[in-house]
């Protein structure tokens, strides 16, 4: 291998693990920024707007402080560093004046200064500074500019009082001005006055932005009351273009969709008239005939035609024109168990929580007849139980009978297939009900799932959305 491959070798796995770390950096950031960004859009485009508005109050801040502190600050001080300088030259100037009575007179009545004299060893060490100290930072460099004397400066002792020491000749001169002079801080307003700004803001957008988002949530609840077989009564299109659009589709696609249903009902409807025309007049002919062995199951076959019919119209029509209402679930199971018990079946009943929910009550009761039908063809005690929380509505059929393979399960809901020996086989079945259960479960916004029953038979369990 020679020199180049080598390098091109090394080349190519520094630029793998290069890529690699990428990765693993982007999906860490992923994970980080999907576990603390919120997930509605509401809040979502709450962050976007108040995010950047406190990021300028920051900036903002930031630069007035500095402004603040660096000019409004540094010229205060040097109006106090004259006044003091003026006040040594004065005592330079008036040697007469021994107490310095006077100048102690002059200086606070016309400076605002206290100055007091004391002995040339009152000069105490320079302390630590303040972690932040834009004010003894001013005073000290003027200090140095205009008194050039050794000094000592306390701006924190006292809290309106601003203690300066410059020793002189003979004499520490100590003076106390008021902080006021040397330093204004208006801080606390500015701050408060973009606090209060930037919250009025955040009040306007948040009040904006539940108008915007408002379109967008009643678009989705019509999507889902649509989507659970519910009437979406007064719904117009509302909100930004964007949204409007998107409602507008919806309406369509609901136009359309309810078009097809009322032209495939339409349909069915001839389709049902015309096959139960030609059988009522079979069963006329075949009352005619004398009663023999062969009318006898020519009849019985009529008869399983009529039922036959009536599955497939239904399964076809699967009860899409009804209008759903609230509807008391207890009393349902109440009449499923009172059904099953007339045919021999040994039935319990329990509902936990509020019983009352939104369905299609003539095409729920189908499809929770059909799963009850199922298990007592098969089985010789039923167990129906209902659980409604403050999201699904569930309601479980339970029986002792010989069940369904698991790998099976989902071939049963196959509208026509009959399991040669499972619980479909029956000589007056069509192969349509747990089909037709299911299609109604969905049509509701559920479905129908089955498995393993306590009991030791099947367990049919129908969730819907509440």
């Amino acid at each position: 291998m020679t020199s180049i491959d080598i390098g091109f070798t090394r080349l190519k796995t520094a630029a793998e693990r290069l890529v690699e770390g990428y990765g693993r950096v982007d999906r860490f950031f992923k994970r980080l920024f999907k576990s603390i960004l919120p997930k509605g859009l509401y809040a979502r485009a709450l962050l976007i707007i108040i995010a950047p508005m406190f990021l300028l109050t920051i900036f903002v801040s930031a630069i007035f402080m500095e402004r603040h502190w660096n000019t409004v600050a540094r010229g205060l001080s040097v109006a106090v560093v004259h006044d003091i300088a003026a006040v040594i030259d004065m005592r330079r100037g008036f040697p007469q004046d021994r107490d310095y009575a006077e100048l102690r007179r002059i200086a606070q009545a016309r400076l605002g200064l206290v100055v007091d004299f004391l002995p040339i060893t009152e000069l105490p060490p320079i302390g630590p500074k303040p972690f932040f100290a834009p004010l003894d930072q001013a005073l000290s460099e003027e200090l140095r500019k205009q008194v050039g004397r050794p000094f000592w400066i306390d701006t924190v002792g006292r809290s309106n009082l601003v203690e300066i020491r410059i020793e002189l000749e003979d004499t520490v001169m100590r003076t106390f001005a008021h902080r006021s002079a040397a330093y204004e801080s208006n801080s606390v307003i500015f701050l408060l006055w973009m606090g209060g700004t930037s919250l009025v803001l955040i009040t306007v957008a948040i009040l904006f932005l539940r108008n915007q988002i408002r379109p967008i949530l009643r678009l989705t609840e019509a999507v889902e009351s649509f989507g659970k077989g519910r009437d979406v009564p007064n719904f117009r299109a509302r909100g930004a273009r964007e949204v409007r659009r998107a409602a507008v589709a919806f309406i369509e696609m609901k136009a359309r969709v309810e078009r097809a249903i009322e032209q495939r009902t339409a349909m069915l409807a001839g389709v049902s008239h015309d096959l139960r025309t030609v059988l009522t007049r079979f069963k006329l002919e075949l009352a005619m005939l004398d009663d023999s062995p062969e009318t006898e199951a020519m009849k019985k076959d009529a008869d399983e035609m009529s039922r036959m019919l009536e599955a497939y119209l239904a399964f076809a029509r699967g009860d899409a024109g009804e209008r759903s209402e609230p509807t008391d679930m207890a009393a349902f199971l109440d009449e499923l168990k009172t059904d099953a018990e007339r045919h021999g079946r040994w039935a319990a009943v329990q509902f936990h929580g509020h019983s009352v929910a939104t369905v299609r009550p003539d095409a729920f009761k189908r499809c929770l007849a059909n799963l009850v039908s199922n298990a007592a063809r098969f089985g010789s005690a039923i167990t129906i139980t209902g659980h409604r929380d403050h999201r699904y509505m569930t309601i479980t059929v339970d029986d002792d009978g010989p069940g369904i393979p698991p790998n099976r399960r989902d071939e049963v809901f196959k509208p026509f297939l009959r399991l040669d020996d499972a619980r479909n086989q029956d000589e007056a079945g069509s192969g349509l009900g747990l089909a037709i259960a299911r299609d109604i479960a969905r049509s509701h916004g559920g479905d129908v799932m089955l498995g393993d029953s306590p009991m030791g038979g099947l367990r049919a369990s129908v969730r819907i959305p509440v």
